[in-house]
């Protein structure tokens, strides 16, 4: 499955928050899965890192996920940002919600996240779990 990993999934693993050990568990997927993370949300992820000064954080995020694991970067033509206000006003859904939910949908990737705003969705979202129990 060609999966796309929302920004909140792979803080869970740098913040170590409570659903971090099941991350990891589908990151480790890589014979499985191809992994995807948007422009948009690596750049959130730095944007948070930095700002803790963590920058070797980041830094060894980089390394372990895009560099080593081969987790691939998406992103959105400037010329392909109709969709996204479309997604936000059909969903309701803010700027970084509405960019996941049109790379996903450019890309037909599906759309990992433990964000809930995207269960009112056409596209839906799974969360690790329902990635993991297939």
């Amino acid at each position: 499955m060609k999966l796309l990993i929302d920004t909140n999934i792979i803080l869970e693993v740098i913040l170590e928050q409570a659903k971090g050990e099941e991350v990891r568990a589908l990151l480790s997927k890589t014979e499985e899965h191809e992994f995807f993370i948007s422009d948009y949300a690596l750049h959130s992820i730095g944007l948070l890192l930095f700002r803790r000064k963590q920058h070797q954080v980041f830094r060894q995020f980089l390394h372990d996920m895009l560099f080593n694991a081969g987790m691939m970067v998406a992103s959105l033509p400037i010329d392909y940002m109709e969709p996204v206000i479309e997604a936000s006003e059909k969903f309701n859904l803010d700027f970084d919600d509405a960019y996941q939910y049109a790379v996903a949908a450019k890309y037909d990737y599906i759309l990992v996240s433990l964000d809930s705003d995207f269960d009112n969705t056409e596209r839906g979202r799974k969360t690790p779990t329902t990635v993991l129990q297939g």
